[in-house]
């Protein structure tokens, strides 16, 4: 894949972590002239901060940012953004990163989960909100070439033991992605599931720190003092060379280590 085109890139939680590596590392590869990046997250000022880095190595980009809560964002908030950021301008193609998420509380078994309150909020944040913005981006670039990111996790294929909320909420991700990725023709609407590996990032603190299975957070643990936990420059610096490579089919999940 040529990343060097006239490119819309939209990326949702990059105010840190992996969400502000891919911000940084794909407004690297994608052409400056006509180009625009437009980074989602909570705080504006973690949000100021990746677009300042942003245009210190590319100061031709123009870059927006927008802070919002997705527990209580709505299509419409999405519809106004994409249309407040287009601007008239033409792409070669649009890209967008479904990066946003929590992990949940990991202090409760599976068999507690049930306050519908709380459900419905957490889904809200990190499944019904992504769905939202892809039809507002696919309505908005439906004759335009395409990738879509769905930023999963082998959480998404396999249980883990105090992480009911995570699972389930990335397995119904990552199958509406494939789903989608089944219907659109890959030459407009190119689909990816991208598991980017055990990240040293606050969601794994998350976990050390709060998992109720000792064994889960111990693993953690070991792996984050033995520094065998990947770095979000590395995970993203391999996902840019697979987006390259481009020997995935539309709707495939890929791991870091595969």
């Amino acid at each position: 894949m040529n990343l060097n085109q006239r490119t819309y890139l939209l990326v949702t939680g990059a105010s840190r972590g992996i969400g502000q590596e891919m911000a940084q590392q794909l407004a690297g590869h994608i052409n400056d002239a006509g180009s625009v990046v437009v980074l989602l997250g909570r705080c504006e000022l973690q949000l100021q901060k990746t677009k300042d880095a942003i245009l210190g190595s590319r100061p031709k980009l123009t870059v927006h940012t927008y802070s919002l809560e997705l527990a209580t964002s709505k299509a419409a908030d999405f519809a106004r953004i994409l249309d407040e950021t287009l601007s008239g301008k033409e792409f070669e193609r649009a890209i967008i990163i479904h990066n946003a998420g929590t992990l949940g509380d990991t202090s409760k078994h599976a068999h507690e989960l049930g306050d519908i309150e709380i459900l419905e909020q957490y889904y809200h944040v990190n499944l019904f909100s992504a769905l939202a913005l892809n039809r507002e981006f696919m309505r908005v670039f439906a004759d335009q070439c395409k990738l879509v990111v769905n930023l999963s996790t082998l959480a998404a294929l396999e249980p883990f033991s105090s992480m009911a909320y995570y699972c389930t909420v990335k397995a119904a991700r990552e199958m509406y992605f494939r789903v989608l990725a089944l219907e659109e023709t890959p030459e407009k609407t190119l689909v990816i599931n991208y598991a980017p590996g055990v990240i040293d990032t606050q969601m794994t603190l998350q976990v050390q720190s709060e998992s109720h299975d000792p064994a889960l957070a111990a693993a953690f643990r070991e792996q984050r003092e033995s520094k065998t936990m990947l770095t979000p420059q590395q995970t993203v610096l391999k996902f840019v060379q697979v987006l390259q490579a481009q020997k995935f089919n539309s709707g495939d999940h890929v791991d870091y280590r595969d």
